[in-house]
């Protein structure tokens, strides 16, 4: 039997080949973070599909828990107490469909259980898959799950002692959980987090960014920071845009199709005034929140609205910002709060642009940003939140703080 006293690591295990411009892996990056500032041993791993050749070193000792390399820290503003493992993956894992070449496969069957169980404490993943695996192999675990699905979860595994909690970010996907089989005592509703660098003022940079963007220094910037599609209101935004000819738009975020998609479309319609930037490095990011006179959250109606995880919001309010937003089911809650400064109806060109006009005249842009939201936001910081999932762990199974 293993030396339970060599247990120390946390790991976070995310399907995906990193880094990659999309919003879960923001997130799952930021949460593993987050569990690494408050002290705790952890490691980032996932898949090494670079791997060409088969490295027989390599896959004799495949978990090599290590420095987070600079392109990362850099992609999602990360600190430098995180690790990182990365399994390698050589041909022909992931070159042909096939359970067996399946890189989740692999990670779940073959590396955790002979190579990462060795030295963990705790798992948490978004994916179900590794979630089940660290359960059967005796590892307590922790379950992300932010969309929709209709599969049930498998019985024996939402009610061994070994799945601590189930995390979500909205409460329509909490019910839907249940719905499928999780006991509710087990599942809770948690947002998303910010990362504290964002708080950082950045005038210097902020000054660089409206410099290259506008045409003139009187001129008004507004932004939006996310995903490039339809439903998040991309569409309503160049329509919003061609209302509003002597404000600049810029968008920044996006796979590169998309971005080529969206700059042709801005051409057929003869929209001059937004520029699409395409994924923008987190360390980067902030200081172009902190460059906008207004940050645009225009999200469309539709069964999206009632799941979407207010990521990019938590950033937007830690820039100090003013944040013109549509009013969708899953950000309700943040109505009361003056760190939004205008609100609107969804799906509507004409309103989003009368309320970007009103704030404008409304809300000065101030380098130091609107005290309201930064102050607000502070309770949503990452570390709050890697806090409170883990006081839902059993304290046994808690990896040791190592600083």
């Amino acid at each position: 039997m293993k030396n339970p006293a060599l247990k120390t690591h946390y790991i976070f295990y995310i399907g995906e080949e990193l880094p990659q411009p999309e919003a879960h892996l923001v997130q799952s990056t930021n949460a593993a973070n987050a569990a690494a500032n408050l002290g705790y041993s952890t490691v980032l791993v996932y898949p090494d599909k670079k791997a060409k050749a088969i490295n027989l070193a390599n896959l004799a000792r495949p978990f090599q828990p290590r420095k987070t390399p600079i392109e990362l820290i850099k992609y999602y503003n990360l600190h430098d107490k995180l690790k990182v493992a990365p399994l390698p993956m050589p041909w022909p894992i992931d070159h042909f469909r096939s359970k067996f070449t399946d890189s989740n496969t692999i990670a779940s069957k073959y590396y955790l259980p002979f190579h990462i169980l060795p030295t963990t404490k705790l798992v948490h993943s978004r994916n179900w898959n590794f979630v089940k695996a660290a359960i059967k192999n005796g590892i307590p675990a922790i379950y992300e799950h932010h969309h929709h699905e209709d599969k049930p979860f498998e019985p024996e595994i939402v009610t061994n002692p070994l799945l601590q909690i189930a995390v979500t970010v909205v409460e329509t996907i909490r019910e839907s959980m249940i719905k499928n089989g999780m006991p509710p005592e087990k599942v809770i509703k948690l947002h998303n987090g910010f990362n504290s660098l964002f708080m950082q003022r950045q005038p210097e940079k902020a000054a660089e960014w409206r410099k290259k963007l506008l045409q003139d220094e009187n001129q008004h910037l507004v932004v939006y920071a996310g995903a490039l599609q339809q439903f998040k209101g991309i569409d309503l935004l160049i329509d919003v845009a061609k209302e509003m000819p002597n404000v600049q738009f810029a968008c920044a975020g996006g796979k590169p199709t998309e971005v080529e998609y969206y700059q042709q479309l801005v051409k057929e319609k003869q929209v001059h005034n937004i520029k699409f930037l395409g994924y923008v490095l987190h360390n980067e990011l902030a200081s172009l929140l902190q460059a906008a006179d207004i940050l645009a959250h225009p999200h469309c109606s539709g069964k999206a609205a009632t799941f979407t995880s207010p990521l990019k919001l938590f950033d937007y309010f830690a820039s100090g910002t003013p944040i013109v937003s549509t009013e969708i089911p899953s950000l309700v809650e943040f109505q009361d709060t003056q760190a939004i400064a205008a609100w609107c109806e969804p799906d509507n060109p004409s309103k989003f642009a009368e309320c970007l006009k009103r704030v404008l005249e409304t809300h000065p842009r101030k380098i130091e940003g609107y005290p309201d939201s930064i102050e607000f936001v502070k309770q949503f910081s990452w570390e709050n939140r890697a806090a409170k999932i883990l006081s839902y762990v059993d304290e046994s199974l808690l990896p040791q703080l190592i600083a």
